[in-house]
C-alpha cells in the first residue's frame, strides 16, 4: 500500500478535514529519544494490528533559525530531516514487524511538538487516536502528556490513550 506524499512528510496520507470512515483508524505515535516512546509504539502497533488500522508516525524538528545566513539554515533543516527520516525508517520496520507487514504512515513536521501535533490531528481526518506513553520518572507523565492535559485535551476531536511507560512486552501483548 502506498501513500501520496506531501511537502511535509515523506509518506504521508492524504489530508482532509471530513472524515471518511472507509479508511483504516490511525493510530498516531509521537516519536522521540524516550524509553516510554517504545511502549507507545508497542502498543499502537498492536492494536492497530487487532482492529485492523494503520499506525502513524510522527517527528518534528525545530525550524532552523538562521535568518541572516539562509544557506547555513537550508543545511541544517535537510540534515534535520534527513536524521528525522532515517530514525521514523528505523520504527518504521518494528511498526511493520509488529502489524504483519503494514507499513506506518510517516510524518515530518517543523515547529514545536505539541503545535506540530495539534496542528497534525486538526489535518488529518484519518487520525483517529493518539498513543502517548507516560513517564516512569517521579518528575511526572512527561512534558507533552502535561501538556494535553493541562492545556487541550477538552478540545482534541480524537481520543487519547495513555500507556503506563514501564509496561514489559509481555504486558502490553495481554492488553492489545
Amino acid at each position: 500500500m502506498t501513500d501520496q506524499p506531501s511537502t511535509d512528510t515523506p509518506n504521508a496520507a492524504p489530508s482532509s478535514r471530513s472524515a471518511d470512515m472507509s479508511q483504516p483508524n490511525v493510530f498516531l505515535v509521537v516519536v522521540d529519544n524516550t524509553t516510554e516512546m517504545r511502549v507507545a509504539l508497542r502498543f499502537a502497533s498492536l492494536r492497530a494490528k487487532r482492529v485492523g488500522g494503520r499506525v502513524g508516525l510522527l517527528r518534528v524538528i525545530r525550524k532552523a533559525d538562521f535568518q541572516h545566513w539562509a544557506a547555513v539554515g537550508n543545511l541544517m533543516r535537510e540534515e534535520a530531516r534527513e536524521e528525522a527520516e532515517q530514525l521514523l525508517q528505523e520504527h518504521a520496520a518494528t511498526v511493520t514487524e509488529l502489524t504483519g507487514g503494514e507499513m506506518p504512515i510517516l510524518y515530518i513536521k517543523e515547529g514545536t511538538t505539541k503545535s506540530a501535533l495539534v496542528q497534525l490531528i486538526d489535518e488529518d481526518s484519518q487520525i483517529r487516536i493518539l498513543v502517548l506513553a507516560a513517564a516512569t520518572n517521579a518528575r511526572g507523565p512527561g512534558p507533552l502528556i502535561s501538556f494535553l492535559m493541562k492545556k487541550i485535551i477538552g478540545k482534541l476531536r480524537i481520543p487519547v490513550t495513555i500507556v503506563p511507560g514501564g509496561l514489559s512486552n509481555e504486558q502490553i501483548d495481554t492488553l492489545t
